[in-house]
């Protein structure tokens, strides 16, 4: 499998220019994927630069290029600063975080990410991680099932949904995309299927990966990791991941509450470079059509 079929990258030339790359800078693409944007942040180093890719997926670890201005790092970027540490890193030029799932693991049955194919629901990331999605179908209680839905896909029959699962998993288990689909059909609006079938799929992975939690403590650490003047990139592809990104970028405060001194002076810790965020022009999207919800912002740390 090439690396253009394995993850196409979204917005690549926006992500370049954002980051503002030094090339005798030091760098990190925490979310490897199938090396798109690590690619062409490589070829924009010189021999003193230097890029650490994360990916806590070991088939894209595996399939990692190889560079002298490259190391590979395998594991979850909630431990960005762990690594860095190890790695003997005290401060970093820029950070690029692609929060999207790549083309290879919607379209590998085997891992269960997408509705539109038969097999297990597993949706781990890191495929050695104790919890898939079955688990969660088969252990959690109806609240919290529903909270999950509601949140997460902010589905609209996310109680319903909830309930025909917890009925359904007495009789048998909850643990292939067609058993779930054969459950949730009848409560899914046939005029926006597709949709809600995405959105309940987006809830599931996103709780099995832990994905909110983990992105507070990556946004943390980014801004730890950061020398002064360094910027941070972050595309995201729904909107609970966008409003944390932004509220932490403009406030750097996830609940979008701005802290302010004795005098009204701001106390952000980064200056958010665009007020809006940054989409895919048409041609892309034509070209790539799963970058249509992409949003991309960019931050400098004061």
């Amino acid at each position: 499998m090439t690396e253009q079929a394995y993850h196409i990258p979204a917005l690549l030339p926006e992500v370049i220019q954002g980051l503002n790359i030094n090339p005798d800078g030091i760098y990190v693409d925490v979310t490897y994927g199938g090396g798109g944007h690590s690619h062409a942040i490589v070829d924009s180093l010189s021999p003193k630069g230097h890029l650490y890719g994360m990916d806590q997926d070991l088939d894209a670890v595996s399939r990692a290029m190889t560079d002298p201005r490259f190391t590979i790092i395998r594991g979850n970027f909630r431990f960005l600063g762990n690594f860095l540490r190890f790695y003997g890193v005290d401060g970093v030029d820029g950070i690029l975080a692609d929060l999207g799932v790549s083309f290879h693991h919607f379209d590998d049955p085997s891992r269960g990410f997408s509705f539109r194919w038969e097999g297990p629901l597993d949706m781990r990331m890191n495929q050695s991680a104790p919890t898939d999605a079955a688990k969660i179908l088969a252990d959690y209680p109806e609240q919290r099932l529903a909270d999950i839905f509601y949140l997460y896909g902010e589905l609209k029959a996310a109680r319903r949904i909830a309930s025909a699962i917890v009925k359904a998993r007495q009789t048998a288990p909850v643990d292939t995309v067609e058993r779930l689909l054969s459950i949730v059909s009848p409560l899914i609006n046939p005029r926006q299927e597709k949709k809600e079938l995405a959105q309940l799929f987006q809830a599931l992975r996103i709780e099995v990966n832990g994905e909110i939690d983990a992105l507070k403590a990556l946004l943390s650490s980014a801004l730890k990791a950061l020398k002064p003047g360094g910027r941070l990139a972050v595309i995201t592809y729904h909107s609970l991941e966008d409003r944390l990104v932004k509220n932490f970028m403009r406030d750097g405060d996830f609940s979008g509450t701005p802290q302010k001194d004795f005098y009204g002076r701001s106390l952000a810790p980064m200056k958010l470079l665009n007020s809006k965020p940054i989409t895919a022009s048409a041609d892309e999207v034509e070209r790539n059509p799963r970058s249509r919800s992409a949003k991309l912002r960019i931050a400098q740390k004061l």
